[in-house]
């Protein structure tokens, strides 16, 4: 009886999560029609910011402040995990589908484990390992539309490229905050990463002369900033470290394959993006693989 009830407890937290990390592939793909590229990076995480901070502060009265030893590793977690991943993953929505972006982002679990397995020498195995080939097969798959030319010339789309590149930063922040985590919670980690983010956006935000570029942006993308501040950043993040601490890892991570399957219902209601056979076959390979692969580490 008891399990049964976590389960709901699990489901609570999570279906919720993984929507709303969903819709912020489509939230983005609406904002970086509008928005400069770091001024509507910069605007998302200081909405985060803002909600997160007196959050930590208040779960975490004691142990919130930071040792001034650690904080290179907090500027290295907000460099890769905040600043490159989210400047990487709105490019990528400039040149590839919401649909498309969503796929890829979803190996991120697999990218992470292939890093920690260089850096902190975790073993994989061989079933495993297969489980990962199998997922970054339907992102090959994604990314060349099934066609056979796309291998031999290699001409890649950009944006799938980018969105790649975005998934291995964020994979190297997964792995360095699972070393620092003996000494700090994830809600700090979030914090501070977060944070040294929007520092280091400032500066490049301020080039893109926010105050007249921000004239005439719609209230759609508004609210799409706000969506992805909101829902996708603080309290999606939130939730999953909620869950991670009540449920652990494993199971929590399972849910990261609702991801591309809420993306591509809200991509095809909200934005109008087609999908075809090639694009339910590399959703199926990616998300068994995702899934495989999460069971094994278990």
């Amino acid at each position: 009886m008891t399990e049964i009830k976590d389960k709901k407890k699990i489901f609570l937290l999570m279906v919720p999560t993984a929507f709303f990390w969903a819709g912020a592939f489509s939230a983005g793909k609406i904002a970086v029609g509008e928005f400069s590229l770091f001024t509507l990076t910069f605007l998302r995480f200081l909405i985060a910011l803002v909600i997160v901070f007196p959050m930590m502060v208040r779960y975490e009265p004691k142990r919130w402040k930071i040792s001034l030893r650690d904080l290179p590793i907090f500027i290295l977690t907000g460099f890769l995990g905040i600043f490159t991943y989210h400047v990487l993953f709105f490019m990528a929505l400039t040149k590839t589908t919401a649909i498309n972006s969503s796929l890829i982002g979803a190996t991120n679990p697999m990218a992470t484990t292939i890093i920690a397995a260089f850096f902190l020498k975790e073993k994989i195995g061989v079933k495993r390992a297969g489980a990962i080939l199998l997922a970054f097969t339907g992102v090959l798959l994604t990314a060349s539309r099934g066609h056979i030319e796309t291998f031999m010339t290699l001409s890649f789309n950009v944006g799938d490229i980018m969105m790649l590149c975005a998934v291995i930063a964020f994979a190297g922040y997964s792995v360095i905050s699972k070393k620092i985590m003996e000494r700090y919670s994830p809600i700090i980690i979030l914090t501070y990463s977060f944070l040294t983010a929007v520092v280091m956006l400032i500066p490049l935000m301020l080039m893109e002369s926010p105050a007249s570029a921000l004239v005439g942006v719609s209230p759609k993308a508004w609210g799409s900033v706000l969506y992805m501040g909101v829902f996708a950043s603080a309290i999606g993040y939130l939730l999953q470290q909620f869950s991670i601490k009540a449920y652990g890892a494993s199971k929590t991570m399972l849910f990261v394959n609702l991801v591309p399957v809420f993306s591509i219902i809200i991509s095809v209601a909200i934005l109008g993006e087609t999908i075809n056979f090639i694009t339910v076959l590399s959703a199926a390979i990616i998300i068994t693989g995702v899934y495989l692969s999460s069971r094994l580490s278990r």
